[in-house]
């Protein structure tokens, strides 16, 4: 079969893999239909490729039909229309029954200390193949896929396997008060959908903070006050600004570790890159810092007794925090890996209703083949051509 494979830092290709095969009698085969490039790829694509092998299959956000269920799955069959949530969770653990799947201890990655397994996410996640290809093996299907029904097209379900669950927790983290004002850094993928659902659930005041006009501008569209990070000279002040000068109640870092600023760390990660992956990858566990200027940007623009939800990823193990200025300002900080299958009883009723109260039919902006797989990845990373989110047809 084809397949997006990862080939090194900045290499994406397609090529011929194996078709995947039933290995565990809780598996399933799935024929993919759509998948998504998630921002959180672009961070194998460059700064996490020392965990990273030549030839890993990427992709963490696909659909599809059920092609065949290994013995002990029995609540989806062949035929049917499922989506694969990038959790590979068990269902029946501590975590999990505590709604905790992204931490299940039946697929924790022990031997790195880190948590569940995730489709198409480096060796620090189990090393899973993933769904940007024309097959997907589904571990764990008789938990994970979600049915789904025939009829509206696959943009209006695809997001049930990260970007909808993800802003959702994100929204949810951030402890928005009803009425109240939330200011997201980052508008793509992750936080322009927190911006919906955060208007959907009742915010009053919606602010997105992003350096793209053409990102601003989608979301301005959706009712979001928007500030371009590259027009004011302190974008925690016109935050302050925009609430009665004590800053957002809450803020949801949706940027993570490729925030612009620092060149210092940008440096320090090129040189990284000419290093050999092992001793890269050692330096990555104990001395790896991030770019954090989002992460400060929300720490700034977040009122005294606020909370900050942080869902971009970071990868640094020695990251210098303004622990003076959190303490002070009594900050409270939630983050994390999506639960997907803990917010689906909230989030199945608006993806259901017909009149798309999220935009998710009109979400993506790009839809492409697989094999313009290569070319999407460069495009995305550098923010061309207004691409914001990017649906693979196989």
């Amino acid at each position: 079969m084809k397949a997006v494979i990862w080939e090194g830092p900045r290499q994406i290709a397609v090529a011929d893999v194996p078709d995947p095969k039933i290995e565990e009698p809780t598996d399933a085969i799935i024929k993919v239909t759509s998948s998504g490039i998630c921002g959180s790829d672009l961070h194998l694509y460059e700064a996490l490729g020392p965990f990273m092998t030549p030839g890993d299959v990427m992709g963490h956000e696909p659909m599809g039909e059920v092609l065949e269920v290994g013995d002990e799955v029995t609540h989806i069959k062949p035929g049917d229309r499922v989506v694969i949530p990038f959790n590979i969770s068990c269902g029946h653990c501590y975590m999990c029954d505590h709604g905790l799947q992204s931490q299940c201890e039946t697929t924790q990655n022990t031997e790195h200390g880190t948590g569940a397994s995730l489709l198409g996410y480096t060796k620090l996640y189990g090393q899973v193949p993933g769904g940007q290809a024309e097959y997907l093996r589904v571990p764990m299907a008789h938990y994970g896929p979600i049915p789904v029904p025939e009829g509206p097209p696959d943009d209006r379900f695809v997001y049930l396997s990260d970007v909808l669950p993800t802003a959702w927790q994100a929204v949810a983290y951030a402890d928005v008060p009803q009425g109240g004002s939330v200011a997201v850094v980052g508008l793509g993928p992750i936080g322009d959908m927190a911006t919906r659902v955060a208007m959907k659930q009742g915010a009053g005041t919606v602010i997105g903070i992003d350096r793209v006009p053409e990102r601003l501008a989608r979301a301005q569209r959706n009712g979001v006050a928007v500030i371009n990070a590259d027009e004011v000279d302190d974008v925690g002040q016109a935050v302050r600004e925009m609430t009665q000068g004590r800053g957002a109640d809450s803020a949801i870092d949706a940027v993570g570790m490729e925030a612009h600023g620092n060149p210092v760390v940008r440096t320090m990660r090129a040189t990284m890159s000419l290093l050999p992956d092992t001793l890269t990858e050692k330096l990555m566990r104990t001395a790896g810092i991030d770019q954090l200027a989002a992460l400060m940007s929300a720490f700034d623009m977040v009122r005294r007794g606020g909370t900050v939800s942080i869902f971009g990823v970071y990868g640094g193990m020695a990251d210098p925090m303004p622990m003076l200025t959190l303490f002070d300002k009594q900050v409270t900080i939630r983050m994390g890996q999506a639960n997907v299958r803990r917010w689906l009883d909230d989030i199945l009723p608006l993806v259901s209703d017909d009149t798309d109260p999220l935009g998710l039919e009109s979400f993506a902006t790009h839809h492409l083949l697989l094999a313009e797989a290569p070319q999407a990845y460069k495009d995305f990373a550098s923010k061309k051509d207004g691409m914001v989110k990017v649906l693979l047809r196989p």
